[in-house]
């Protein structure tokens, strides 16, 4: 997903103003987004829970070694579908914080697709949460001093080609439709599909379905292939953000894909 990320060519642009700045600015934003502290380049771990006791440190005789950090940060103890973030031996190490506070011993909460709300526990430059995916727990680990953020070179784009910047018509649909999509670790989740986009490109009509992550965010998400896929972009899928479109997902109306 990660890669995808990087390719894109441009989404959430501003309406107005002349093309190329508007993907000029979109541009130095996304990339800002990648490097920040917590950002994607940041990803250097996710750790699957096993039930039971999970020690977490930089330590061999951890079930999660860290590349960095105390030899015993502290142990996740998953039980049906709680984790509770319990001490080492010798105690939580200092500057362990949980949520900005000092750690101490307590349930992790973790819903389903909803990273945004796990608190974030962190030492020095990692910082990790707990995710859930279907029935299943993992521990994930960024790391603002990451490989991939010190090595980090700029992006490869495309040239700027407003041909591939159309207004759609959106089809709303009542009620939503559910789709099932399939992560590239082998889980399962649904999300609704509002409606469809349809536009013409290169002499040919397409429609597309975008799904709503989070309906407190006026923010699409669409996923697609195409031709570059074989080539220069990441092979499993593409991906673009929008807004909503003018009149809301509810009514008929018009929204700007830009590829």
């Amino acid at each position: 997903m990660i890669l995808a990320s990087l390719l894109l060519s441009g989404a959430l642009l501003a309406q107005d103003g002349s093309f190329e700045k508007d993907l000029a600015n979109w541009r130095a934003a996304h990339t800002a987004d990648l490097l920040k502290p917590d950002g994607w380049l940041s990803l250097v771990g996710l750790e699957w829970l096993q039930p039971g006791d999970n020690t977490v440190g930089s330590a061999s005789d951890n079930k999660v070694q860290l590349a960095k950090g105390p030899a015993h940060l502290g142990i996740l103890h998953l039980e049906g579908e709680t984790v509770t973030l319990k001490p080492p031996a010798e105690g939580f190490p200092k500057g362990f914080l949980v949520a900005r506070s000092p750690a101490k011993a307590l349930d992790l909460r973790a819903e389903a697709n909803k990273d945004k709300v796990a608190p974030r526990m962190t030492i020095g430059t990692l910082s990790m949460y707990v995710i859930r995916r279907e029935a299943r727990f993992a521990l994930r680990i960024k790391d603002a001093h990451s490989p991939s953020i010190l090595g980090f070179h700029g992006l490869k784009w495309y040239a700027p080609d407003e041909a591939y910047r159309v207004t759609a018509k959106w089809i709303p649909y009542s009620p939503f439709k559910t789709i099932t999509l399939a992560t590239l670790v082998g889980t399962n989740y649904d999300q609704p599909v509002p409606g469809a986009t349809e536009f013409n490109l290169a002499g040919k009509t397409f429609r597309l379905e975008p799904v709503l992550e989070d309906p407190a965010v006026a923010k699409l998400f669409f996923i697609l292939r195409d031709t570059t896929s074989t080539t220069t972009t990441y092979g499993a899928c593409r991906f673009l953000y929008t807004g909503f479109p003018t009149n809301g997902l509810d009514k008929p109306g018009e929204l700007v894909l830009d590829f």
